[in-house]
């Protein structure tokens, strides 16, 4: 099925001048072992000859991610590239193959897989029809399944009144004035109250049987491993900042839920009356600038040590409100004028593909 081959040229980080979180004239999708955005860890401009072909697939060693990749590429270590043999390799048919290799390397581990050899051995199920591989079906399968998805995606928006990307005069103001906003330390206990989360093994769970997160230390999901129903005295209060003890990962929390440590941390505002959603997403993010630094699995986060731990905050300044004080007004602002333009994307983005389909059919 596929011709599987090392990168024209390894990237290693150390050797680049600078990695853009966004991609700028002439750079290139820079794809490594992540399991996260795509395998893309930034944009780089390098050499484009040495750039692996667009409309293939990448493969991490050690993590056993596969990635479909529709752009030309540059690789950093251990990364294989799949150029497919056949000749009916569109985009949805590229898709489709990407998540039945993936399903079939449930049974890898570290240090098993990694070779050009191994991989190259790997067995996929396919759609057949008449004794040959269905390639039919599968662009069919991905181009019904992309429709579904955006009829969702679409309804979600209308209920949740998501299309009105518009920015107000405040949000605009706030977003063009953030960069000369002033800090100050605070104590991380005199903004909040910290206690340890109540725990619940994972061996002692049923797996989605109920509609009460269940969290971990994991950076995915909003922390989120399940939901489950159990036992409410181990419940959580949510509306708050949680943390990760042993991983420091750090996320809002909207509802209650369950933890799966004791070392997980919750921090509830002090300050009932800003207690919004929008300003606890901006504290999240402040804590884990603040003290993301600090602490690593080796030398985790505590409820002993994050007494003395200080974060990072803006202040208001006169008119608008007592000097030295958290600005959560900035905060709020700052967070509703994020999510609309990261909504407008998705808006347009929806609206595209609608016109596309509309246009298929």
């Amino acid at each position: 099925m596929f011709d599987v081959s090392s990168s024209k040229n390894i990237y290693h980080a150390s050797d680049i001048d600078r990695i853009f979180d966004e991609q700028i004239d002439n750079s290139l999708p820079y794809v490594v072992r992540t399991t996260q955005n795509n395998g893309i860890r930034g944009y780089v401009v390098e050499n484009e000859i040495y750039a692996n072909d667009g409309n293939t697939l990448s493969f991490a060693q050690d993590t056993f991610s596969v990635f479909y990749q529709k752009k030309k590429y540059f690789t950093g270590n251990k990364v294989k590239v799949l150029k497919a043999k056949f000749e009916k390799k569109s985009e949805k048919v590229m898709q489709y193959l990407t998540a039945c290799f993936q399903k079939s390397l449930n049974s890898f581990s570290w240090g098993i897989g990694s070779t050009v050899e191994t991989i190259a051995l790997t067995k996929i199920q396919l759609p057949t029809k008449n004794g040959n591989i269905d390639f039919e079906f599968m662009e069919s399968f991905i181009a019904e399944l992309e429709a579904e998805r955006m009829a969702k995606l679409e309804a979600y928006l209308v209920a949740n009144n998501l299309k009105d990307y518009t920015l107000t005069a405040e949000e605009e103001k706030v977003l063009k004035d953030f960069e000369n906003v002033e800090w100050e330390e605070f104590n991380v206990i005199d903004v909040f109250n910290v206690k340890n989360t109540k725990n619940i093994m994972s061996r002692d769970i049923i797996e989605n049987s109920g509609s009460v997160p269940y969290l971990c230390a994991s950076a995915e999901n909003n922390a989120v491993s399940s939901y489950i129903s159990y036992n409410e005295e181990y419940l959580d209060k949510g509306n708050c900042v949680f943390i990760g003890g042993k991983t420091f990962v750090v996320s809002f929390q909207e509802n209650d839920f369950y933890s799966n440590d004791s070392h997980n941390l919750v921090l509830y505002l002090k300050n009932e009356r800003e207690k919004s959603k929008q300003t606890q997403i901006f504290l999240a993010s402040c804590i884990n600038k603040s003290l993301g630094h600090k602490y690593s699995w080796g030398d985790s986060i505590s409820n002993r040590k994050i007494q003395t731990d200080k974060v990072s905050l803006p202040i208001s300044i006169p008119p608008s409100g007592v000097r030295g004080l958290p600005d959560y007004a900035l905060m709020q602002t700052f967070i509703s004028a994020i999510q609309k333009l990261v909504v407008k994307d998705v808006v347009l983005y929806v609206d595209k593909k609608n016109v596309n389909l509309k246009n298929k059919c």
